[in-house]
């Protein structure tokens, strides 16, 4: 009987070894407790618009900043497709190197927009200057900037370009909405950084600085706007054809009013710039 026993617990230790037992959940030692949060919370990814704003400047002030977008990332894509070899990188930026150029473009479509306020409500007064469309605010407020009534009765969309006899040297650079906003970005230091500013002032300045002066190009706040018009036209609005005109048609259409890009900081500043 005794050995019969004995052969039953022998019976039961064998088995013991040869039925692992149940698995367990494995704990992962990298799990992230419930309070951790991300490396950029807080980030803010949409433009801001002051509730000066109404609805409808809303809506155009929205569509306005898309398209500013649009055009900034289209030039930062030409760039990273044909680096500073391309026709038109050389028409604009001479021979600089192209990593600035697209990381002023990269900061308008990825950067945070947290330090960037437009308002409708014209506090310092400027809007009542005649052809003012906006201005940023300068020392009175740095990280804001003011868009008047004109802007909103003047300025054209993104699908205009090209449009009604529009050429990229015979108007001005804030002929549509998305240029003229591109603009007003890098006047403030969330964009330009202080850094980005007007060394040239119109389209054969443009030029000219490509040609005499290229250190300069890849932060100038006109040639970083005629370069996104004038990619985005010919890469994408008339492929092959664009529409850049000649530097002997400057000035020459009539069809959109010359306007203020004014970006002075108060009603007693100087002449528009």
């Amino acid at each position: 009987m005794r050995s019969s026993v004995s052969l039953v617990v022998a019976f039961a230790a064998s088995c013991a070894f040869a039925f692992p037992a149940p698995l367990q959940p494995r704990t992962d030692s990298h799990e992230h407790s419930d309070d951790t949060t991300a490396w950029d919370d807080g980030a803010t990814h949409d433009f801001i618009i002051h509730d000066s704003c109404n609805s409808s400047e809303t809506l155009q002030l929205r569509k306005g900043l898309a398209d500013a977008v649009t055009l900034a990332d289209h030039a930062k894509a030409h760039i990273l497709r044909f680096g500073n070899s391309s026709e038109h990188y050389r028409k604009y930026f001479g021979n600089a190197p192209s990593g600035q150029a697209i990381g002023y473009y990269e900061k308008v479509i990825n950067g945070d927009k947290g330090d960037a306020l437009f308002r409708c409500d014209n506090p310092d007064g400027n809007c009542q200057q005649p052809e003012w469309a906006g201005h940023w605010r300068g020392s009175n407020a740095t990280n804001e900037t003011v868009i008047c009534q004109l802007s909103y009765s003047t300025r054209r969309p993104l699908e205009q370009l090209c449009a009604l006899g529009y050429t990229v040297a015979g108007n001005e650079a804030n002929t549509y909405f998305g240029s003229d906003l591109l603009h007003r970005l890098y006047h403030m230091p969330a964009f330009g950084e202080n850094y980005v500013e007007h060394f040239a002032e119109d389209y054969a300045e443009a030029l000219e600085l490509a040609r005499s002066n290229d250190s300069y190009t890849t932060r100038d706040s006109d040639v970083l706007q005629y370069f996104a018009l004038d990619v985005y036209a010919y890469d994408i609005v008339v492929p092959g054809s664009g529409c850049s005109g000649s530097e002997s048609s400057m000035g020459s259409a009539s069809e959109t009013p010359t306007l203020s890009m004014t970006d002075a900081p108060a009603s007693t500043s100087d002449a528009p710039s």
